[in-house]
């Protein structure tokens, strides 16, 4: 097998071009979306759970509320200081977050999710049509 040194340097050449996007971003991550509360959202100071377990938990609560109320005819939700809360997207989460392609969107397509929640809600159901 006198093309051993051949063979070691394209498998060597093949793995280093196969990994090369893998090491090339390693330490590397992209930055956020940079979100734009309304003022409506601003002056609220509170929102139904602390900021940080929305940014990463909303999908959750969505789906416990969705269960809640369509299963069991419950529409209040009470949250860890006692605060209680109409359970709907449309009103209660759309009431302070109304632009949808600045709060919703931005942060669904930088994560390359599509939601289906807005297949049945509209986007401010307080706009006048």
């Amino acid at each position: 097998m006198n093309d051993r040194k051949y063979i070691i340097a394209g498998l060597v050449i093949f793995i280093a071009i196969f990994t090369f996007p893998f090491w090339y971003n390693l330490g590397k991550a992209s930055p956020g979306p940079d979100i734009k509360l309304t003022e409506k959202a601003k002056a609220a100071k509170q929102c139904v759970m602390p900021t940080e377990y929305m940014r990463a938990e909303h999908m959750h609560l969505l789906d416990i509320w969705r269960h809640a109320v369509v299963r069991n005819s419950d529409r209040t939700f009470v949250n860890a200081s006692g605060k209680e809360f109409t359970m709907s997207l449309s009103n209660t989460c759309l009431d302070c977050h109304s632009n949808k392609a600045e709060f919703c969107d931005k942060c669904h397509d930088y994560a390359s999710v599509r939601p289906y929640c807005f297949d049945c809600h509209i986007d401010n159901p307080k706009e006048k049509k």
